[in-house]
């Protein structure tokens, strides 16, 4: 079976390497990819900003299965137009994404149907939301939370003490359209303090299975320090209480499932909450309607099953037939960013380490702003490489993922030192 796989991150670069790995895969294409999945496959210039443009190219190539991985694709309704065509695609439908793609949309749907997350309220008009904050900081409801409604790569989220800092995120995301129409709807909401944690399960719209517990690190420094990026290291499994993953299935998951089935718009691919744990009680932060990055990079470490079975099981409705496994393992992945990410930073600087990184056998590194340039890996992107690393406890992923990452150079790298550190809730 001939495969397409639609990005070019670190992501892209983990489930071709897992793709790459099943029985049925045939040609491999990535588009548009990076420096890293083109040791795996095909790279193509394909248009995917134009559903129809990557249609012809599944036509023309005779693809039996597109994996859809990034936000904005699922958003613009591809794995529709690719099913319309009969072919196989695996992600959400653009009106299931809507749980990602509309923060003010996941917020309604979390209250109509009992899901438990923070109290909140959507605002489109810049002024009433101002005056709600000024509300929250003359009750010293601090600190606030605000959301962009759409996607923002990660970033449209602030968390401010601040009343001129929360003036000025509305004012940017409301009136100076630093987001384009994605801010022009803000969610703003209390702040609940606990442990967070990313949730994933492979859903065919009926039937969910749970993976391991995982946690990302979004802020870019350590101690959980400075602005958000799209995440900069992971550690899975997560310790986490005998009944947290059934609880999580039968209050979110299932809920979630049956809600989108009622609405009209099943939900297939993969679904990722993320939850705020304390006291051994959850509530949920946000839906995202596909992988994670960097959570994808742990994940495919320790997922034994073939995932091409998997994604074709999802798409046919039997998931509930297939059996997903996985390794007992830990793994620890540490992102590798520019200097400067995730603000201004510069492109182009030479990479070099990475296969003496990868010399022990339970390293991978994945590329993610990556490309090839006169022969030579270049940097290309704000995360630059993901280091990944198993091991049989997560003392020993952490050392092993950190000892492979010094290893890696390039003018400007930056990255925590505190990924896995702390692997409970």
């Amino acid at each position: 079976m001939n495969i397409l796989i639609i990005g070019g991150g670190g992501r892209e670069h983990a489930l071709a390497w897992k793709v790459k790995q099943s029985p049925q895969c045939g040609a491999l294409y990535i588009a548009p990819g990076n420096a890293g999945t083109a040791l795996l496959g095909e790279n193509v210039p394909l248009d995917i900003k134009n559903n129809q443009a990557v249609v012809d190219f599944a036509k023309e190539k005779d693809i039996g299965l597109v994996v859809v991985a990034p936000d904005d694709y699922i958003a613009q309704g591809m794995v529709d137009a690719l099913a319309s065509a009969g072919i196989h695609a695996f992600g959400a439908s653009q009106a299931a994404g809507r749980l990602e793609w509309s923060k003010a949309f996941a917020k309604e749907f979390m209250v109509k149907h009992g899901i438990p997350t923070a109290h909140s309220k959507t605002f489109s008009d810049f002024q009433s939301a101002f005056d709600h904050l000024r509300t929250l900081f003359e009750e010293a409801k601090v600190p606030v939370v605000i959301k962009a409604d759409g996607l923002a790569l990660g970033k449209g989220v602030v968390i401010t003490e601040k009343m001129d800092e929360a003036e000025g995120t509305l004012r940017s995301f409301m009136l100076n359209e630093k987001f384009g129409s994605s801010g022009k709807i803000v969610v703003i909401e209390e702040f609940i303090r606990g442990s967070e944690v990313s949730i994933h399960a492979f859903c065919d719209g009926r039937t969910a299975k749970m993976f391991p517990v995982a946690r990302d690190h979004k802020r870019v420094f350590d101690g959980d320090e400075g602005p958000n990026t799209g995440g900069m290291g992971t550690i899975a499994p997560v310790a986490v209480p005998a009944a947290f993953s059934t609880g999580v299935m039968n209050d979110v998951i299932i809920p979630v499932l049956t809600g989108m089935r009622d609405g009209g718009y099943p939900f297939s691919g993969i679904l990722f909450p993320g939850l705020m744990v304390a006291d051994g009680k959850f509530k949920v932060l946000e839906f995202n309607a596909r992988f994670g990055d960097p959570e994808c990079e742990s994940y495919m470490r320790l997922l034994q099953s073939d995932i091409v079975a998997i994604m074709l099981t999802c798409i046919e409705g039997r998931l509930e037939t297939t059996d997903v496994v996985w390794s007992t393992d830990s793994v620890v992945t540490i992102v590798l960013a520019s200097g400067g990410y995730p603000g201004h930073y510069e492109k182009g600087f030479p990479i070099v380490g990475v296969e003496e990184a990868e010399k022990d056998p339970d390293v991978v590194v994945f590329h993610s702003g990556t490309a090839l340039k006169d022969g030579a890996v270049v940097t290309s992107g704000g995360r630059v490489l993901a280091v990944s690393a198993v091991g049989k406890t997560p003392e020993e992923a952490k050392s092993k993922a950190y000892a492979a990452a010094e290893k890696i150079a390039f003018e400007g790298k930056q990255n925590r030192a505190d990924i896995g550190a702390f692997w409970g809730t």
